[in-house]
């Protein structure tokens, strides 16, 4: 874990831009050649939904099939969230987001890597903004699919992010509500789709251990090559600690200059040993962390 330290001191040690509201996002990255290997089904029945008994509905066999079953709305992306556009100053942003990309493939080639959580100490830090962005920059690339799940059920706001639908979500899901089906989002392109977090939960620590979401992943991890799910911040609560026991590993999102060193410390220390990735540097400036990786943490 001293890398992970390192990283988190820098990070705090890191002079954040000025004006931070408007200031220029460059971060620490991991991924490419990702394993296009168990698209198929994995053979598991649809959960049922409360009060129907087991399902009548066929299991998903194939990606395709996903396709036809699930909702097609029209999406408008959040420029103010999303640095894959026409600008030059949004290509040079987007960089460090196919360098994460890369970085994550190289650990993808050496072990299990399918399904990534991605949290932060506290709020505000920008494990929202990381985590669609680099769906995004996966999905730049021929052939390959992402599942991006907003596992935030006390403050959801990747729906915003991709101007989706906020519902039906993963609480209607896990409520069982409603199927697999009825909470699938397909994007404009087919390779990206979305669970959003649906109906607001009086009990998200409650409804996340349940059978329902190791099924739901299960379920979905064979037909994408990456799952990446935006969790809640670690401090407040404890639910990334119950999402990182289904994850093969975890990106921490720490905020240049702002993210208190101790306080990031305490978070990573729940995630002993669930396979912490490495530490995402948000919000710094782009002479000072432009294509940099602070730290990799990829043991197991």
């Amino acid at each position: 874990m001293s890398r992970i330290h390192d990283a988190l001191k820098k990070a705090a040690e890191e002079r954040a831009p000025e004006p931070p509201v408007n200031a220029s996002r460059t971060f620490v990255d991991v991924t490419e050649g990702i394993s296009g290997s168990g698209r198929l089904w994995n053979g598991l029945d649809p959960a049922p939904i409360a009060g129907k008994g087991k399902t009548d509905r066929q299991p998903l066999v194939r990606f395709e099939q996903l396709l036809k079953r699930c909702a097609h709305p029209k999406w408008r992306l959040d420029p103010s969230m999303s640095v894959f556009g026409g600008t030059d100053a949004k290509r040079i942003e987007a960089e460090p987001f196919r360098t994460l990309r890369s970085r994550l493939s190289q650990i993808a080639d050496t072990r299990t890597l399918k399904r990534i959580l991605i949290t932060s100490s506290v709020p505000a830090e920008g494990k929202t903004f990381v985590a669609a962005n680099l769906a995004q920059a996966i999905v730049c690339q021929p052939d390959r699919r992402v599942l991006l799940i907003d596992a935030d059920l006390r403050a959801s706001q990747l729906h915003v992010a991709l101007g989706a639908p906020s519902n039906p979500g993963l609480t209607d899901y896990l409520r069982g509500e409603v199927d697999e089906d009825a909470i699938i989002q397909c994007g404009p392109d087919e390779n990206l789709c979305f669970i959003p977090a649906g109906n607001k939960a009086s009990n998200p620590s409650e409804l996340l251990p349940g059978d329902r979401m190791k099924h739901l992943l299960d379920m979905v991890t064979p037909m994408f090559d990456f799952v990446i799910l935006d969790s809640p911040p670690a401090t407040p609560v404890h639910d990334p600690s119950l999402l990182a026991d289904l994850c093969d590993g975890v990106l921490f999102v720490v905020r240049a200059g702002v993210t208190n060193f101790e306080l990031a410390e305490k978070a990573v220390a729940e995630f002993p040993e669930k396979n912490l990735l490495g530490v995402v540097l948000n919000a710094a400036e782009r002479d000072a962390a432009y294509g940099q990786y602070y730290s990799q943490y990829a043991s197991g």
